[in-house]
This record gives structure tokens, sequence and C-alpha cells, in this order.
């Protein structure tokens, strides 16, 4: 029941000032709201209209929403969809659904021909998070990622992979803010190797991390696509350096292909019912967050 506010002060941009509880309620049904349309988004006006809310309020809430990345809004359109925090936040509560569940079998026959080990990352903001590791059978492995840990992208392979599969606007602007983390923690690491770093990847197909977190610790990776070109995440192998070989890494980037197209058309069958976004309005939602109007 919407909590009830005697003379309630309103501000000069004609938005009403509610609780805090109540301003959670309110974001979590304009939330529910934008899902019900998430094949087609929704624009302002319709989502004004299904919350009886007014049209100040529910741009703030929106604004906010967008904020914490639970929606977005196409640049183009100015429509508005369920935002890739809530893919994360999904994947990260339960390990039987989405990303993770579609890689288990890609990790397990990853792990068991190369005997190295395999694991499946995801973005989160301006880290790549490891989902899962999947163990080799090989008696020397790597420990240089843990189920869980989170590294700036650009710093190992499967963080490579997914920074040099998006646009130069956002991987510019991404290496700008990582740029204090990575002189402090990653000594391995500055600007410049980075940004040469993804120019490789972009050249050759796969991202290579040739010691550079752990020494002696070698991977390879290659990022994962949603079906309209946004990115989902990246798989990726890891391997001491005497593994890593110039072509063992072909070897190893062709069985990261064939698992990467799998569960690609895995995603290609699960979105199939949605109507992909212009290349163009991908580019432009992922290299800034618009305001709404």
């Amino acid at each position: 029941m919407e909590q009830i506010i005697e003379n309630p002060q309103v501000l000069p941009n004609g938005a009403v000032p509610v609780s805090g509880a109540q301003a959670v309620e309110r974001a979590l049904q304009l939330l529910s709201i934008v899902g019900r349309a998430a094949e087609k988004g929704i624009a302002l006006g319709d989502v004004v209209a299904e919350s009886g809310l007014n049209k100040p309020t529910a741009r703030r809430l929106l604004m906010a929403l967008m904020r914490s990345r639970l929606i977005e809004q196409d640049e183009l359109t100015r429509r508005y969809f369920l935002g890739g925090e809530l893919y994360v936040l999904g994947v990260l509560a339960s390990r039987r659904h989405g990303l993770l569940e579609m890689a288990g079998e890609s990790l397990r026959r990853l792990s068991g021909v190369s005997t190295d080990t395999s694991f499946v990352s995801m973005r989160r903001d301006d880290y790549a998070v490891c989902l899962h590791r999947e163990e080799g059978t090989h008696p020397v492995r790597t420990h240089a990622l843990q189920s869980g840990d989170q590294n700036p992208l650009g710093v190992g392979a499967g963080s490579l992979a997914m920074l040099a599969a998006l646009p130069d606007t956002e991987v510019e602007a991404i290496i700008g803010r990582i740029e204090n983390v990575v002189g402090i923690q990653y000594p391995g690491y500055s600007p410049e190797i980075i940004r040469a770093d993804v120019a490789r990847t972009r050249e050759v197909a796969y991202a290579l991390n040739p010691g550079r977190v752990i020494a002696n610790s070698w991977g390879i990776g290659m990022a994962i696509l949603l079906p309209d070109g946004r990115l989902a995440g990246a798989l990726s192998i890891a391997a001491i350096d005497s593994r890593m070989g110039e072509a063992r890494q072909k070897e190893l980037a062709g069985l990261l292909r064939q698992e990467v197209e799998r569960i690609q058309a895995k995603l290609v069958t699960l979105f199939s019912s949605e109507r992909p976004m212009p290349r163009k309005a991908v580019r432009a939602a992922l290299s800034r967050v618009p305001e709404p109007v």
C-alpha cells in the first residue's frame, strides 16, 4: 500500500518527495514495467501511464536505475530496456542459469581436451569477474585466477578479450578509469601495454596474457557476444609458459573458437524472439548512458 504524505512539498521540477522505502518500491515498480516490455522496450510516456507517477518522478527514478545499470536506454529510439547488471547479478546469484550454465559443457570440453584450466568470465563495470574455474588434468597447474576474482578489464586473457570487443571510445574511457589501479596493483601493465594488447587481440582474433599477472602463468582468451553484438563474457585457458608456445596458442585458439561458437548459438536460440538493435545503436549504448527524455 502506497504511503500517503500530507501536504507534500513539491520540488522545483514538479516531483513530490517520498520516503526512502517508497522510492525503492516505486523504482522496483518501474523496473517491473520495463521488464514486461523487454522485447521491444518502452517509452517514457508509457512508463508514466502504467506507473501512475508524474513525469519528473518517473524520470528521476529511471535515471537512478540507469546509473545502477539495471535498465538502459537506446540512444536512437529513447526506449528503455532491462540493463546488463541484472544479467550479471543473476549469474552471480545462481550457478544454474545464464551464461555460466551455457558455458559449463564448453569448459569441461576445453579442460578435457587441453588438460589445462579453463574459465568463463563476465564484465562488471570496469572489471572482469571470473564466474567459474574448470580444472584440467595436467599435473602442473596455474592458480592465477579463482572463481569470484576480479581484474580490471585488459588485465588477464579473458578480461583482455572482453575489452577488445568493446568500441574504441569505451576502451579509452575504461583505460582512463583503471589507470591508477593498474599502476598500483599490476606492475606488468600500463595504458600503453593495454592498448597494444587490444590491437593485437583484434588482429589475431584471440587475447594473450604472456605472464603479466603472475610470472610463468600464461592465458589465452576469446570474447562471447550476444546476438545483437553486445558483449556477453569470455572463455579463457591458462597454463604454464612452457605449454603456451606459438603453435599451441593457435591450437588452443581453435578450441576456444569452437566453444565460443557453440555458446553463441545457444544465445541465438535464447534470444531468437528478440529483434537485434542496430549496430550503431549498440555502440552508442555501450559508449555512454544517455539522459532520459
